[in-house]
């Protein structure tokens, strides 16, 4: 008996909900089993049998009796294809959880929080409000238009800024990099940054320039 037919038969994944975000982005939700993970980390996911996975940050909160995972289909993506075709009682192959990030954000620390996402990007922070809905954050997300604010309404009023690059819709017009240089930014802030490395490696510059210190300023880079 293979490893995935132990797996299925022992702890099935099993598909409870495809939920559409806009025309390319989804929310895959399925069994939480007994898989225990903390905000901030990811999950390899693929439908059970294939040979093909990828990983994906968890969605959900913590404590929250499901899984779910943020999904962006790409024209030649594999498995974000397969995966916004599945439908409810499919099984998917599951491993981990696996990372480290967003690790040292965990309360009861007090800490002021600035977390930056670009697209999906936002999945770990997602994650984290709903497992720490009381935390001091904000978020600055980037997208290109405002149905990227991947269900906003889960933020807290005013801790949420969506910028938007390609329309005058968002909380901000223009890129993230902008607001952020125009942001003042306490020093002693922890900063966690999710996205594409362009995105990642331009705000890391801009922190710096600001006088934020490398031991403040964490990263998990998707592309």
């Amino acid at each position: 008996m293979s490893k995935i037919d132990i797996q299925a038969m022992i702890a099935p994944y099993s598909v409870k909900e495809i939920r559409n975000l806009c025309d390319a982005s989804y929310v895959v939700r399925f069994n939480k089993n007994t898989l225990a993970f903390r905000a901030g980390q990811h999950l390899v996911v693929g439908v059970l049998g294939s040979s093909e996975a990828r990983e994906y940050s968890v969605y959900s909160g913590r404590d929250e009796e499901f899984l779910e995972i943020l999904v962006r289909e790409v024209e030649d993506g594999i498995v974000s294809r397969k995966l916004r075709r599945l439908k409810e009682g499919n099984t998917l192959e599951v491993n981990g959880p696996y990372g480290f990030f967003l690790t040292n954000a965990q309360p009861p620390e007090n800490k002021k929080l600035l977390f930056i996402a670009s697209g999906t990007g936002i999945a770990p922070f997602h994650s984290f409000v709903k497992t720490y809905p009381n935390a001091d954050y904000t978020i600055i997300h980037g997208i290109r238009t405002l149905d990227e604010a991947y269900e906003r309404e889960c933020y807290k009023e005013n801790r949420y800024v969506a910028c938007t690059s390609r329309e005058n819709t968002g909380d901000f017009h223009g890129r993230l990099t902008t607001y952020l240089k125009n942001m003042d930014i306490d020093k002693e802030t922890m900063v966690y940054l999710c996205g594409n490395s362009d995105m990642v490696f331009e705000s890391i510059d801009i922190l710096q320039e600001k006088g934020l210190s490398n031991s403040h300023i964490f990263t998990e880079v998707y592309f």
